[in-house]
């Protein structure tokens, strides 16, 4: 047995119970990970709350008692025999199995997790730091530099495209969060000038990982602001997202994180490409991704650690919002 965060229903993070739950079995292609440390991410809090945020009729059905989240660094304490990347006493992180609903079981001192998902952890971070980057970093790197799947987006005709950064400026809004962070962060890597948006306490946080512009949401609203965007990144997306159609060139594009966007008549006036898609496992670009954290090219920030038993309060802390980075649990 092992320690582990279970849900036996719905509901605030109160229904987050540490108790003893079977150590997971290895099937062909996976690797045992014995976990130090788990970032926590809006899924997390998404299938803790019974995936209220979509229409019923897409509701999932999950299987009680479910173990939530996705992001994990720790050391393979077991292959399967077909494995060839990783043997035991390798360091490794990764998205386990997403997107998938209650599959993941990540909030565990155990994983059982395909090989095909892990990267080696970079040397250059520790474990609370490797736990950060999986779902956050995956994000930004699909949306802005390599999709890296051929999964139909349900929400939308055509495959999303990352577009050319180079010489480009580039809005993030969100951009102090978790997929902000590394957007403002990849974005720059990549040639463009980048516009940060965020509150005015993460100025010298977003200003330090290379932003060349600061927007404070709280004194100016960003649409009013900027103009002769190439692209707006909208880490927090939703049904308010359609704002930033007027603050980009005609040929420009609108990437928003998360579900909402109504605007579609507008955009298409406007001569701009709205595109969004659904972040998906992949070890090969959490390679690559590993690459640039481990000589620091990339960093990720921590906002906060608490200790596995008390995922609940890191819940909390994740709802009271104004988060810098990462929240991560750590596991003894």
């Amino acid at each position: 047995m092992m320690k582990a965060i279970r849900l036996h229903e719905f509901g605030g993070p109160e229904v987050l119970r540490y108790e003893e739950a079977p150590i997971p079995e290895l099937k062909p292609g996976e690797v045992l990970v014995r976990v130090h440390a788990i970032g926590i991410n809006p899924p997390d809090w998404y299938l803790r709350d019974g995936y209220k945020m979509l229409p019923p009729e897409w509701r999932p059905s999950i299987p009680m008692p479910v173990i939530p989240g996705t992001d994990v660094s720790g050391i393979v304490e077991a292959v399967a025999p077909d494995v060839k990347r990783f043997s035991a006493g390798d360091e490794v992180f990764g998205m386990i199995r997403f997107p998938s609903f209650g599959e993941s079981a990540a909030y565990a001192a155990y994983v059982a997790a395909p090989a095909s998902d892990l990267a080696h952890k970079p040397a250059g971070i520790n474990h609370v730091q490797a736990a950060g980057a999986p779902m956050a970093g995956l994000t930004a790197w699909q949306f802005l530099i390599e999709l890296g799947h051929d999964v139909q987006n349900p929400l939308q005709p055509e495959k999303h495209q990352p577009v050319p950064l180079n010489g480009k400026t580039v809005l993030v809004n969100g951009a102090a969060g978790g997929v902000g962070h590394f957007a403002v962060q990849l974005a720059k890597l990549k040639g463009a000038h980048v516009i940060a948006v965020a509150s005015g306490k993460h100025e010298s946080f977003l200003r330090e990982l290379g932003a060349d512009e600061f927007i404070d949401y709280k004194k100016n609203a960003p649409e009013d602001v900027a103009q002769d965007i190439d692209l707006v990144v909208d880490t927090l997306g939703g049904p308010t997202t359609g704002r930033f159609l007027r603050t980009l060139k005609r040929g420009g594009a609108l990437f928003p994180v998360f579900l909402g966007f109504s605007d579609a008549e507008e955009a298409v006036k406007r001569g701009v490409t709205v595109s969004m898609t659904q972040v998906r496992s992949n070890g090969l670009q959490l390679e690559e991704l590993g690459r640039l954290l481990d000589v620091r090219t990339v960093r990720v920030a921590i906002d906060s650690t608490f200790p596995l038993a008390d995922a609940q309060k890191a819940h909390e802390r994740a709802a009271s919002g104004h988060i810098q980075g990462k929240i991560v649990l750590t596991v003894v």
